[in-house]
Parts: structure tokens; C-alpha cells; sequence
């Protein structure tokens, strides 16, 4: 997502309800499962004993779910959600596992509240959160992400003043409300300063590798930790390594050959291959009434990855440069003059590999070939290939 892309609500709408959606079910479970252990164990130290319990900063502490859903508003740039939304998706992920794997129990008994507002408050807060998820404490790294980000959405000075200065209260109210150590305190400053050193401004692709390691530390947390599933383990590991190949990156993880992929393979990246071949199939419905493929100039078609059926629509004998890295070719294609180039998804190809296939396509076509150039799903790598070729013939 580029920097000065155009900001929509559908977009703020679509990285609100991903964050929802993993914090609901991640941070509650991270508490039930603590619960079930009857785990007891805290970090406190001596000195916290002496701490006194502050009612009224329960207002504060609870103000961070409204910045939580505030900050996709305030937030200005395309660039600027992004950020804030995989940073928030990161510490919530970190947060959670650290949680289900060591968990801890706050070491303090509250005061008898005597304002009925306060306790009140207090009542809500002993549904939603138990005094599990101590370190690192999420509240506070939430708040250093959402001081990072909206520092720029408030232009007076002042303004900026008292937003730094609120959150710094919603920090401190972990302490004073009796939810969290210092300890959780300073573990989660450190959360949401990797956050921010880890995700940052500017990027123009997909960041592809966090993704499917969120997925990853997800399916961890619920899979493995929750329901105790080697099914879910096989999935979470396989995620981490599409993860590392994408991080890398390296356009040939996947090894695959004459439109193939060995049997290796498969063990280790199934759950990546049929997600893609499953994706493949929705998109072949959903474009049932549409042709496969399209004519971009004399003897060059570009589209999608192709069904046998579809194949028999092209014409006789056509040179196949396969883009697809993550579908295994049409066997009827995969017999002739087939070329395959592996090209990450959601990932732009360096210049060299882009003039490498664009030379490929001059070659052929010159010599009165008729090419068919394809990617998974027909949408960004044949496209922009293509693009590339009717800029080179233009000159």
C-alpha cells in the first residue's frame, strides 16, 4: 500500500474488523486458559506492596478501547493505517502467546470500592479481562502504538500534549488499578517499541511475511495451545516457513519444475498449495461467465492458471510462460514449449527478472510464436508483465 494512496473508509472499516476480530479471540482465550490452570504465580516486586489503588483511574484504563477503534479514524494516510493496523495485529499476537505460555496472575486483592460509578466500572472490567494476561501488558504497548500514530493526526501542539499526556495516564492505570505489575509495565513499553522498530513507514508491497506469521502465531494459540492439535501444529510450522520464504525472498521455495512440484513439497507446504488451489477454484466461479483469458496483442494472450477444458480454447500449440509459483501447471500446457519464471505473489519482481521475460516474449513472438502468459489467478503478474511488454515495443 502505497504511502499517498487514497484513504477509504472501506479500508479503515477492513483493518478494524481484522484487528477485532484477532484481539476477541486471542485475549480471551490467552485468559481462559490461565484460568483453567489455576495458575497463581506473578512477577511483583517488594516495593508494589506499598502501591496504593487509585479508583478513579479505571476511567482512564478503559479509555483505551476507544482509542483501539478511534485510531482507524484519526489516522490520515493509507500509509499510516497500515502501520498502525499490523503493529496493533503484531503486539496482540506476541502478547497473547506470551500469555498462553507463561502465564501469570495478578499477586493483589482489590479495596472494597465505595463510588457506585467507580464500581460499577470495575464490575464491567471483571467480566471482560480476569487478572491473568499480565506480561507483557497489552494496554501499554497498545498505547505506545497509538501515540506513534496519532502524532501527526493532531496538528496543535497542545493537542498533541494532552494526547501524550492521557496515554501516559492509561499507561500508569495499569498499575493503579491493580491490573498489572511493573514488570508487565516494562515488558509492555519493550512490545511496542518492537513493534515500531519492526514495522515501518514508507513500505510499497504487501508485507506478505508478517501476515502469514500472524497466521502462524494464531493457529499456534488456538491450535496447538488451546486444542492441543498436531493438525494445527503442522499448519502453524508450515505457515512460519512460507513466512521465512517470503521474508527472504526467495522466488524458488517451492521447487518447482515443468509446472510440478516434488513430493517434498507437498509435505511441507500443502496447507499454502490447496489454500491457493481452493482460491483458484472461487475465482474460476466467480468469473465463470467471463473468458479466461484476453488478446493483448498480436499472438500475446494473458491470463489465469487454466483447466484442461480452458486449455482447448487457446490457440494451436502456444509458447506457456508460466508466473504461477503457487499452482502446479495445466498438464496439457506443460508439454510443449513451456517456461516457467517463479514470482513471489503480492511481491513486485525485481527489474532484471522482468526484463528477462519480457526479452523471452520478444524472442518467441519474433519468431512467429504465439505466446500464452499466465499467472495464478490472471490479476497482477501477467499484467504487469504484459504492461511491461507493450512499453518496451512502444519505444
Amino acid at each position: 500500500m502505497a504511502a499517498t494512496a487514497a484513504i477509504t473508509w472501506q479500508m479503515r472499516g477492513r483493518h478494524f474488523i481484522i484487528n477485532f476480530l484477532v484481539f476477541t479471540l486471542c485475549y480471551p482465550l490467552a485468559n481462559l486458559l490461565a484460568a483453567h490452570s489455576n495458575i497463581t504465580r506473578n512477577v511483583a516486586l517488594p516495593f508494589e506492596s506499598a502501591l496504593p489503588f487509585v479508583p478513579w483511574m479505571i476511567i482512564p484504563y478503559l479509555s483505551s478501547g476507544i482509542f483501539f477503534a478511534a485510531s482507524f479514524v484519526w489516522v490520515r494516510t493509507a500509509d499510516d493505517l497500515r502501520v498502525l493496523s499490523q503493529r496493533l495485529l503484531l503486539a496482540t499476537v506476541v502478547a497473547t502467546l506470551a500469555f498462553a505460555v507463561y502465564p501469570l496472575r495478578f499477586s493483589m486483592a482489590r479495596p472494597m470500592i465505595d463510588n457506585p460509578l467507580f464500581a460499577a466500572l470495575f464490575g464491567f472490567l471483571s467480566v471482560v479481562d480476569r487478572p491473568y494476561n499480565q506480561l507483557p501488558s497489552l494496554h501499554v504497548a497498545f498505547c505506545f502504538v497509538f501515540w506513534r500514530a496519532l502524532q501527526t493526526s493532531f496538528v496543535p501542539t497542545l493537542a498533541r500534549i494532552l494526547l501524550t499526556a492521557w496515554l501516559a495516564l492509561v499507561a500508569m492505570a495499569t498499575v493503579f488499578t491493580y491490573q498489572h505489575q511493573f514488570l508487565d509495565v516494562v515488558a509492555g513499553l519493550m512490545l511496542g517499541l518492537a513493534t515500531i522498530l519492526l514495522v515501518r513507514h514508507g513500505r510499497t508491497q504487501a508485507n506478505v511475511a508478517l501476515y502469514y506469521l500472524l497466521a502462524a502465531g494464531v493457529t499456534l494459540l488456538v491450535g496447538v495451545l488451546a486444542l492441543h492439535s498436531m493438525l494445527a501444529m503442522y499448519l502453524a510450522v508450515s505457515l512460519l516457513l512460507v513466512s521465512l520464504a517470503y521474508a527472504r525472498p526467495d522466488r524458488c521455495f517451492l521447487h518447482k519444475r515443468q509446472g510440478r512440484y516434488p513430493f517434498w513439497i507437498w509435505l511441507l507446504y500443502a496447507p499454502y498449495l490447496l489454500g491457493y488451489r481452493l482460491t483458484w477454484c472461487c475465482v474460476r466461479w466467480r468469473e465463470r461467465r467471463r473468458p479466461p483469458f484476453i488478446e493483448i496483442s498480436e499472438r500475446l494472450w494473458i491470463g489465469r492458471r487454466l483447466s484442461a477444458a480452458e486449455a482447448e480454447q487457446l490457440p494451436p500449440r502456444p509458447v506457456v510462460i508460466d508466473l504461477a509459483n503457487e499452482l502446479s501447471e495445466t498438464p496439457a500446457l506443460r508439454n510443449g514449449d513451456y517456461h516457467y519464471f517463479p514470482l513471489l505473489d503480492l511481491r513486485l519482481p525485481d527489474a532484471a527478472m522482468i526484463d528477462e521475460i519480457v526479452e523471452l516474449l520478444l524472442r518467441k513472438i519474433g519468431e512467429g510464436h504465439t505466446i500464452y502468459l499466465h499467472c495464478a489467478m490472471g490479476y497482477s503478474r501477467s499484467t504487469l508483465i504484459a504492461k511491461h511488454y507493450m512499453e518496451k515495443i512502444a519505444r
